[in-house]
């Protein structure tokens, strides 16, 4: 039998619809899909470079509050609105997660919510 744990903390930005930040069942955490909205002012972050990096900033606080980290994602999938930011998702990204990196998806999208440029998601497991 699965136990299903919904993970929250204001370290990330409150949900802005009918889901959680995260559920956990038994090892395996989703991590729902973060935007570069700043947790404490629930306002965008400008440019796409800060959006990229408060993206990783909102993932990383709710894979803390589930009680892992980043290092712990095993699959990551990331939304742009522009493929041509690619190349600086990718240089970011490697100043949050280490080698072995997780397995990836990034899709080009017509749009994502609040007008951001960038979306990703994710799923962890937890050895404990």
């Amino acid at each position: 039998m699965s136990n299903k744990t919904i993970i929250q903390t204001p370290e990330a930005p409150a949900a802005i619809g009918t889901y959680s930040q995260a559920v956990r069942v038994d090892h395996t955490v989703f991590l729902s899909g973060q935007i570069g909205l700043d947790p404490d002012t629930m306002q965008m972050v400008e440019g796409i470079e800060d959006q990229i990096h408060r993206v990783f900033q909102n993932l990383r606080a709710v894979a803390d509050a589930a009680g892992g980290s980043l290092n712990d994602v095993v699959k990551l999938n990331i939304f742009l609105t522009d493929l041509a930011n690619f190349a600086k998702v990718n240089e970011i990204m490697a100043t949050y997660f280490h080698q072995p990196y997780p397995a990836r998806a990034a899709v080009g999208v017509a749009s994502l919510p609040r007008g951001a440029l960038v979306e990703a998601d994710g799923v962890m497991y937890l050895q404990d």
